[in-house]
């Protein structure tokens, strides 16, 4: 989208509008790949219908079914992979059906055009791409290639635009995991020197900084140490741990076990008081036996962890774990999944509960999209999009903007989100500054829905 407004095109959020539309596709899951599809399929029409010209498919699905699209999507019209990127603008421009293949793998950097798709108060930043984890249930490597890292001068000059000169309040920093961030590159302790030099950045106004995607034997104590130092690192560590059963981790690549992940989250709260922990678990991967399902049960009582998604294991037919045998029916998955949730939203109420009375930073985000009558806004605890949310239903002394942070009083708790009352005024001489809109339609796809790849 940057390369794309930066060379002279207008970005527009109406497909009818546009004389160009681009689809951006996942195929991490079954889900994601039906929705590419469909929607796909739904951009197609506007070709006969509104005034597009042309309809360009890019992304992961385009380096996992290249061929596929082009045979059996014929409304497509050109193809661009996650390493080819930096040729969209010459795509648009020209008649070619794709670029040539691109034989080194793509990673931006700090001149890399860009274009916000997030409120203007918070963005996310990449500083890797690629993964040499094996994990068998995971296609990522396979068209994302090996781990690399970003230039720490690269990250950092991003970051310094983005809090000094647009307006952002919360960096988030992302990779496939970030933990390993600097490995290839000879830095020792890298996400821990990077976090430290992003707390390092002066602003006039308070700033957040979290990082996403962590994993567990990757978590050094000068990580947590350096977390538990600076006040802008937002004491919240995000750890998918897909299991606790030794069994099932073991055909899953990852290895270790319950245990040893409670030995971890010990260190964690010991190091950063009060910090936040989010992970995710994977039900009904191939051998797991109600026995294996059960520890998962237990383990998640013993972890009581703040944050706790649950995802049914997809069989992709490109993973190594399609080969495995004890495929788990998906009634079996269905019923798993329910009853993993039902013991992470009683838990998840009451730590919340435990939050009621105490005044706390939140990051004021507008307007409620549920009602009128409520503004809303996030906690340090609270990361964007995949979080709860605090509802304000008090201004306090004075009445909120958004972007600016608050303190706010927690009065309520539910299962996963919260209500508050704001206690302090507005901040002194902050004017808050909106995302740009955006003839070229862009569609991010990146959600859960389970069929092969078809029409």
């Amino acid at each position: 989208m940057g390369q794309l407004a930066a060379s002279g095109h207008e970005l527009t959020a109406s497909p009818d509008e546009a004389d160009v539309i681009v689809v951006n596709t996942c195929s991490f899951i079954d889900p994601a790949k039906q929705e590419s599809i469909d929607t796909i399929i739904e951009m197609g029409r506007f070709k006969e219908t509104g005034k597009a010209q042309k309809l360009i498919v890019a992304g992961c699905m385009v380096e996992r079914y290249r061929d596929q699209i082009q045979d059996q999507l014929p409304e497509v019209d050109a193809l661009i992979g996650t390493n080819e990127l930096d040729r969209i603008v010459g795509i648009v421009n020209s008649n070619a059906k794709a670029p040539e293949i691109a034989s080194d793998p793509y990673l931006y950097h700090d001149m890399t055009p860009r274009v916000f798709t997030t409120p203007r108060q918070f963005a996310y930043i990449k500083i890797s791409e690629g993964c040499d984890h094996p994990c068998t249930f995971c296609v990522i490597p396979q068209y994302r290639g090996k781990m690399r890292s970003r230039r720490y001068e690269s990250v950092m000059a991003e970051a310094e635009r983005m809090f000094r000169q647009q307006g952002v309040r919360e960096i988030n920093l992302i990779g496939q995991d970030t933990t390993a961030y600097g490995e290839d590159l000879g830095i020792r302790d890298g996400l821990a020197t990077l976090m430290a030099g992003l707390a390092s950045i002066e602003t006039e106004i308070p700033k957040w900084v979290r990082f996403l995607y962590c994993y567990p034997n990757r978590i050094t104590p000068k990580l947590l140490e350096t977390i538990a130092q600076h006040r802008d690192l937002v004491k919240y560590i995000d750890m998918p741990l897909q299991h606790a059963s030794g069994n099932v981790l073991k055909r899953m690549k990852r290895g270790s076990n319950g245990d040893f992940f409670l030995k971890i989250l010990e260190k964690i709260r010991k190091t950063i008081p009060g910090v936040t922990i989010r992970t995710s678990m994977i039900v009904g991967f191939p051998g797991e036996t109600d026995k294996d399902f059960d520890e998962l049960c237990q383990f998640t009582e013993a972890a009581q962890f703040d944050r706790l998604g649950v995802f049914s294991y997809s069989d992709e037919d490109t993973s190594a774990s399609y080969a495995l045998d004890g495929k788990v029916d998906a009634k079996t998955i269905y019923n798993r999944k329910r009853r993993l949730m039902s013991i992470q939203r009683k838990i998840s109420k009451k730590r919340n509960k435990l939050l009621i009375g105490q005044e706390l930073p939140v990051l004021v985000e507008g307007p409620s999209a549920d009602t009128e009558l409520l503004w809303q806004g996030r906690l340090q605890s609270q990361a964007p999009e995949i979080d709860g949310v605090v509802y304000i239903n008090d201004f306090g002394p004075a009445a909120p903007k958004t972007g600016e942070i608050r303190k706010i009083r927690i009065t309520e708790a539910h299962d996963y989100d919260l209500v508050g009352e704001l206690v302090d005024g507005s901040e002194p001489g902050y004017t808050p500054q909106r995302a740009t809109g955006g003839l070229i339609q862009i569609l991010p796809l990146h959600r859960e829905a389970s069929v092969p790849l078809s029409r």
